[in-house]
C-alpha cells in the first residue's frame, strides 16, 4: 500500500505544481501544445497495453466493450456540458477551455472575466473527470508485475502538469487569489491521490467483470479526452510539430512498457 501512496503522490503531484507555475509564469502556448501532444502520445501507449488490454484478459469482449462505451459516453456528455457552461457564462464569447486563455475578446470585459473563470473550473472538472478513473486504473495495474502501471503514471504525470497549468492561469486572469487556486487544484489533487489508493487496494483483487467494467471505463475516457481535448488542442496550437511530440511520447512509452 505504501507504494500505492507513491504512485498517487507522484499522479497527482503535477496539478499543484502546475497550478503554482501558472500563477506565476507566462509559458509559450506553443511549448505547452507540446507538452499536451507528447502527453496524448503516452496516453494512447497506456490505454492500449495497461488499461483495455488488461481489462479484456481479465473480464472478456462484453463487460470490456460496455465499460469502454460508458466510459467514453460520460467523458462526451459531460464535457459537451462544460464547454456549454463555458459558452454561457462569455456570453457566447468564449473559445476553448483549454488553451485558449490569450484570445482576444470581442464582448465587455465582464464577459472576458467571466470566460477566464469559467474556462478555469471546466478544466479543473474535466482533469478530474478522467483522472478518477485513470488513477483508480492506476492502483489496479499496480498489482501486476513489479513495473506495473509505470507507463500508465508516466503518461497522468506528462497530462496533468500541461492542464493544471493552463486551468490555473485562465483562474489568475479572471482575478481569483493565489490561495484560491492553489487550494482548489491541491484538493483536486488530493482526490486523484486517494483514488490510486483505492484503485489498489479495493479493486486490484477482483476478478471478472468487477475490475474489467473499471479498467474498460477509464480506457474509455482516456479515448474521449484525447479526440475532444488533447489531440486538438496540441495542433491548433502547436502546429505539424504536434504529430512528431505525439509520436516521441508514444515511442517513449511503448519502450518503457517493454523494458
Amino acid at each position: 500500500m505504501t507504494r500505492a501512496v507513491v504512485f498517487g503522490l507522484i499522479a497527482s503531484t503535477p496539478l499543484v505544481i502546475g497550478a503554482v507555475l501558472g500563477l506565476r509564469l507566462r509559458l509559450p502556448q506553443r511549448l505547452l501544445a507540446m507538452m499536451l501532444a507528447f502527453a496524448a502520445g503516452s496516453l494512447i501507449t497506456a490505454l492500449a497495453f495497461e488499461l483495455f488490454e488488461h481489462s479484456y484478459e481479465r473480464g472478456g469482449a462484453v463487460p470490456a466493450g460496455l465499460g469502454f462505451a460508458a466510459g467514453a459516453a460520460v467523458f462526451t456528455v459531460v464535457s459537451a456540458w462544460l464547454d456549454r457552461q463555458v459558452e454561457h457564462r462569455a456570453g457566447g464569447q468564449a473559445g476553448s477551455p483549454k488553451l485558449d486563455t490569450e484570445a482576444a475578446s470581442t464582448g465587455p470585459a465582464p464577459s472576458a472575466s467571466a470566460a477566464g473563470s469559467a474556462a478555469g473550473i471546466a478544466l479543473l472538472a474535466a482533469v478530474t473527470l478522467d483522472g478518477v478513473p485513470e488513477n483508480l486504473a492506476l492502483g489496479v495495474a499496480m498489482a501486476g508485475e513489479q513495473t506495473g502501471g509505470l507507463v500508465l503514471l508516466a503518461a497522468i504525470f506528462l497530462s496533468n502538469l500541461p492542464e493544471s497549468i493552463v486551468g490555473a492561469a485562465s483562474m489568475r486572469e479572471q482575478g481569483r487569489s493565489a490561495r484560491f487556486v492553489i487550494g482548489t487544484w491541491a484538493v483536486a489533487a488530493v482526490l486523484l491521490a486517494l483514488a490510486v489508493v483505492v484503485g489498489r487496494g479495493l479493486l486490484a483483487d477482483l476478478e471478472g467483470a468487477g475490475v474489467s467494467i473499471p479498467l474498460a471505463f477509464a480506457a474509455g475516457a482516456v479515448v474521449a479526452s484525447l479526440a475532444d481535448t488533447l489531440m486538438p488542442e496540441a495542433y491548433e496550437k502547436g502546429g505539424a510539430a504536434a504529430a512528431l511530440a505525439t509520436a516521441a511520447g508514444f515511442l517513449l512509452s511503448y519502450l518503457l512498457s517493454a523494458a
